[in-house]
């Protein structure tokens, strides 16, 4: 009933005035707006999104600490797993997150390890990591991931001397 009594409202006010012929601007400062100046964020309808990747950029231990919007890619991602057995010398996490990213580059959002499994008798170690990758601009195909993945998968085990599951 409110929109329809503004609606109403702004009509006859409208026409009262000589303005239906004319094309006008209709402007308002309320606290979206401020919050996007304040943060950089280019759409006011992230404000209504449910987007983790949104709220989370907002999620702070101190009123008084610094934000400011990172953009992310309303396209789709692409989920590649790649396993591997550690080798038996030194194997160092970041080193594989490091190549990982060199190779995938702005392509990959995220590298996350989402298993450990122990051989029961022969005690090796492997790890199985989930790769996201996303780009900001348009979908990405599995078949142009494909070739970032069998890189990485090439060069995880030259590099880092595992042994590969896939």
């Amino acid at each position: 009933h409110f929109y329809a009594l503004v609606f109403f409202y702004f009509f006859f006010s409208v026409t009262a005035a000589g303005a239906e012929n004319k094309i006008g601007w209709a402007f308002g400062l309320g606290l979206e707006r401020l919050a996007m100046i304040l943060y950089g964020i280019p759409d006011i309808r992230l404000f209504w999104s449910k987007d983790e990747r949104f709220l989370k950029q907002f999620d702070v231990l101190h009123i008084d600490q610094n934000i400011h919007f990172q953009p992310f890619s309303k396209y789709p991602p692409v989920i590649n797993d790649i396993s591997f057995w550690l080798p038996s010398e030194k194997y160092c996490e970041n080193d594989f997150y490091d190549l990982v990213r060199t190779i995938g580059g702005d392509m990959v959002e995220e590298v996350k390890l989402i298993d450990v499994f122990t051989h029961p008798k022969t005690k090796r170690v492997s790890h199985c990591y989930q790769i996201t990758y996303r780009h900001l601009e348009r979908t990405l195909t599995q078949k142009e991931i494909s070739s970032i993945h069998q890189t990485i998968q090439k060069s995880v085990i030259e590099e880092l001397g595992v042994d590969g599951r896939f």
